[in-house]
């Protein structure tokens, strides 16, 4: 008898634990969606990359956490991604937007639902508590004001043509960096035309460039795909008037030429798609662990130059 009563309380006990366990998995049982362009270009590949990297990562570290990642390629497409996250009973949304303006209304309304909503890269025109508990971006007036200064000092009276992006919030805040950063200098920029952070469409602004002006020393293009574009152009071209180019991002094969030490990409300037991941880590901490990640998360804008280009140079990434 004294046998069986043991074999029952061990039972027991193991029943106990495993209820215990399940009801700790339950309590643990989270959703984070994760809403994010498609790969339209380099960048936004290089952000795809790092989202389901963090996501398999943070998977495994708490093992009742969902995290779907879903990729649009324009706002309407979007919407309809975040609409449905929101139909799965998700916990958290994090939003990086392919236009931030038009995709208000649908990031509200899962912030209104007393969710936990991570804003990452392009914000609203209004950006603020209403809309979201957390921003992690670049600082994309940095990013133009770095790559502007770098200009200004290393070629003072240059003749400058620039590359913007889109004509979204976060292309305004580079290009009135970039003025920042040339102020008071003599570089004199000669024409700004956008290349929608497509390395094709910046080719054919930059022989646009090339046909219309005879004499240009330096090109400023706010992406490293438009980089590329350019580059093809002016080697098509024959132009050797131009003394260099400076990009921005960070991509892998732009670093290797700042680390190889490229006449005409002597320079990179910092903006790193895997901040979407450290968005994704923060909100995964603010579910978890209760800790006080509200706020605005901001990254620096380094200059990369051949000193220093190997601590940035990653050779598996996709961009």
């Amino acid at each position: 008898m004294h046998k069986k009563l043991l074999g029952l309380a061990v039972a027991m006990t193991a029943l106990t634990a495993i209820f215990t366990a399940a009801q700790a998995q339950a309590q643990d049982a989270k959703t984070i969606g994760v809403s994010i362009p498609a790969a339209t270009h380099g960048w936004t590949s290089g952000v795809i990359y790092h989202a389901e990297r963090i996501a398999k990562q943070l998977m495994e570290r708490h093992p009742g956490l969902n995290v779907v990642v879903k990729t649009s390629a324009d706002p309407s497409s979007q919407a309809n991604a975040v609409q449905d996250l929101a139909t799965q009973g998700i916990d958290a949304l994090v939003i990086l937007p392919t236009d931030p303006d038009p995709l208000v209304n649908a990031v509200k309304q899962i912030k209104d639902s007393g969710k936990f909503v991570a804003l990452v890269d392009r914000a609203p025109s209004v950006n603020d508590n209403s809309v979201r508990d957390l921003y992690v971006a670049g600082n994309n007036p940095a990013l133009g004001e770095v790559a502007g200064k770098y200009i200004a000092e290393t070629t003072p009276d240059a003749e400058v043509v620039v590359i913007r992006g889109m004509p979204i919030p976060i292309d305004q805040q580079r290009q009135d960096g970039f003025d920042k950063g040339i102020a008071g200098s003599n570089v004199k920029v000669l024409d700004r035309q956008f290349g929608n952070w497509n390395r094709d469409d910046a080719f054919k602004v930059m022989q646009d460039y090339l046909t219309k002006y005879p004499k240009i020393d330096v090109v400023w293009c706010q992406d490293d795909d438009m980089a590329v574009g350019v580059l093809q152009a002016i080697e098509q071209a024959g132009r050797t008037d131009i003394k260099y180019i400076v990009g921005g991002a960070g991509s892998k094969d732009m670093i290797k030429k700042v680390q190889d030490g490229d006449k005409m990409v002597p320079v990179n300037v910092l903006y790193p798609p895997s901040m979407v991941g450290t968005a994704m880590e923060l909100t995964a901490a603010a579910l978890y662990d209760a800790v006080p990640v509200h706020g605005t998360y901001t990254l620096d804008a380094t200059l990369i130059t051949p000193e220093n280009a190997a601590n940035y140079y990653f050779p598996d990434s996709p961009f």
